[in-house]
């Protein structure tokens, strides 16, 4: 059975989504970050030396990363669905956004959440992010342009990945200005397992 090493408020929560769409058979120990620090604790160490999550065990694997967790889950468990061909354009575009999610995607995100955290004025960083932050927006609002999914109108693991993102937008109100994306947060929030992951996360937390 896998076992997924689930830390509250965290990328692991698409993990949990992509399990449930997979119907595969796991099973969640918890970690809650400290109230005050918002660290995760010190146990999930013991699972992996960088103590983040998610992390997941499987047959004596002990896998980190969302994007390569979530291409090991579908490699090994997809059956040919959440994720294109390999060899065909499309699965060069679903690896693009695979990875766009944690790379581009996630800096400016970070920054804001920082800057705001310091509480301090800044000489270059705030607007620095709030300009990745645009241009970051705009480009996926213009790739979703009459598209309800990111690669070849069907949900991948590129979605499932870019969830994070595109919760977080949600939450802050910045996505009001981007009607793409705003509708591409609908579509994903549809979904019978995102709505069970939101269940077993606030279990969780």
């Amino acid at each position: 059975m896998i076992t997924l090493h689930h830390l509250n408020k965290s990328r692991s929560k698409r993990i949990i989504w992509l399990l449930e769409e997979l119907g595969v058979e796991y099973q969640i120990k918890p970690y809650l970050r400290n109230s005050e620090t918002f660290f995760a604790p010190p146990e999930l160490k013991n699972i992996h030396p960088l103590g983040k999550s998610p992390v997941i065990e499987d047959d004596g694997l002990v896998i980190s990363e969302s994007g390569a967790i979530t291409e090991y889950l579908i490699d090994k468990y997809g059956q040919g669905k959440f994720a294109p061909a390999r060899g065909t354009n499309a699965y060069v575009e679903y690896s693009q956004w695979l990875h766009f999610a944690e790379g581009s995607a996630i800096l400016p995100l970070l920054l804001k959440i920082f800057v705001a955290k310091d509480g301090c004025k800044t000489n270059f960083l705030a607007d620095y992010a709030d300009a990745e932050m645009l241009k970051i927006l705009s480009y996926v609002e213009q790739c979703l342009e009459g598209k309800k999914y990111l690669v070849d109108e069907q949900l991948t693991g590129a979605d499932i990945m870019m969830s994070m993102i595109v919760e977080n937008l949600v939450a802050t109100g910045a996505i009001s200005n981007f009607s793409n994306l705003g509708r591409y947060a609908q579509q994903l929030a549809s979904h019978d397992a995102f709505k069970k992951a939101d269940q077993v996360e606030a279990e969780y937390s």
